[in-house]
C-alpha cells in the first residue's frame, strides 16, 4: 500500500517537476502548429484522392460507371 503524501509536500514536488518543464518559445509553438495544420491539409488530401480512386475504380469493376 502506498503511504501518503503531506499536501504540502506534494505541491513542493509538483513545483519543483514543473520548474524542470522546458517550454516552447513563441516562434517554435507558431512553426509546430502551422505544421501541424499543413500536415492536416495534406493528409485530407491524400485521402480525399485515394477515396476518390478507390470509388472510381470499383465503380468500373462493378459496371456502374456506364
Amino acid at each position: 500500500m502506498a503511504t501518503k503524501t503531506n499536501p504540502l509536500t506534494f505541491l513542493q514536488q509538483v513545483r519543483t517537476e514543473v520548474s524542470k518543464v522546458v517550454w516552447p518559445s513563441r516562434r517554435e509553438a507558431l512553426i509546430t502548429t502551422a505544421m501541424v495544420f499543413a500536415m492536416a491539409v495534406a493528409a485530407s488530401l491524400f485521402f480525399t484522392l485515394v477515396d476518390f480512386g478507390l470509388s472510381w475504380g470499383v465503380q468500373l469493376l462493378l459496371g456502374l460507371g456506364r
